[in-house]
């Protein structure tokens, strides 16, 4: 497939890499070791099905909701960097 400048292959490289960078980002955000029995963030009662459904959990589930929500805004990195993508 022509990719412009590019070489063979770099836009497969760009996937891979933009999907290890998630695959990475959420790993982090893992959490070892006891849940919490209260939410970090607003101290409601994380209930115990929760608890052993995601070891280590640390939010309750409208915490985790509003967390992720800001999370997907922050929105993609342009690897690619044709002159087409800058222009946007």
């Amino acid at each position: 497939m022509a990719g412009g400048w590019s070489r063979d292959g770099a836009v497969q490289d760009q996937i891979d890499a933009s999907v290890d960078d998630a695959v990475q980002r959420v790993r982090n955000k893992l959490t070892a070791g006891d849940s919490a029995v209260h939410c970090d963030e607003c101290d409601k009662l994380i209930p115990e099905p929760r608890r052993k459904a995601v070891p280590g959990v640390r939010l309750c589930i409208a915490c985790q909701a509003a967390l992720e929500k800001e999370d997907t805004k922050a929105g993609g990195i342009n690897r690619r960097g044709s002159k087409d993508s800058q222009l946007r």
